[in-house]
């Protein structure tokens, strides 16, 4: 009896394509078992406004870092406020690695996650508040500065403070140096503050 060779059929990526390709379809793809399925399925559905709750609702719990790339950049790409919300949800996240990128994206809209930075810098958390002041560091926005001095004016938090202290000392202009001057005030016994703060006044006094 001959020996039939069993074939393996390679499946290209075009062929894990083959969920149907409108709103329902996609989202039913989101969810495949398959990585690359879901992957083409969270690029695809950057095409359709309205895929951002589902997308940000996907991320949460998606393992594959490949696919979460894909979803990311789509949330980044429909720029709604169901995306800028998505994303501030994962800000509360205990995965590192998704908090990082959630910062990564929203670095990359300033004019959608402006209308809130306010409310983040208020949050109840310190850590995202912290999130917040490290979004900041790559926003593109014109009152960057303005949002920095309010941190360090009022927040009761050292190591919000002190983050927003980091980031001052490099882009702080006249604008910051009256909160400059009174923030070792605030905090007299942190070494670090009083530290980084003469090394930001020193700056000011040189430029």
């Amino acid at each position: 009896m001959p020996i039939v060779k069993q074939q393996t059929l390679q499946v290209t990526e075009e062929e894990k394509r083959q969920w149907p390709r409108d709103f329902d379809g996609l989202t039913i793809a989101l969810e495949s078992g398959d990585t690359t399925a879901r992957r083409w399925a969270a690029r695809d559905l950057a095409e359709f406004p309205g895929a951002s709750t589902i997308l940000a609702a996907r991320l949460k719990s998606e393992p594959s870092p490949n696919v979460r790339d894909a979803i990311l950049s789509a949330l980044t790409r429909l720029g709604d406020r169901q995306a800028v919300a998505g994303l501030v949800e994962c800000l509360r996240s205990e995965d590192a690695a998704l908090r990082n990128e959630a910062i990564e994206s929203m670095k990359a809209l300033p004019e959608e996650v402006a209308p809130i930075m306010d409310e983040l810098l208020s949050d109840a958390d310190p850590d995202v508040r912290i999130f917040a002041v490290n979004i900041l560091e790559s926003l593109r926005h014109p009152r960057v500065e303005a949002w920095l001095v309010a941190v360090i004016e009022r927040d009761a938090h050292v190591n919000v403070c002190a983050t927003a202290l980091d980031l001052l000392s490099e882009l702080g202009s006249e604008i910051s140096r009256h909160a400059l001057e009174r923030l070792p005030l605030r905090f007299p016994d942190e070494p670090y503050i009083t530290f980084v703060t003469n090394l930001a006044l020193k700056r000011l006094n040189e430029n």
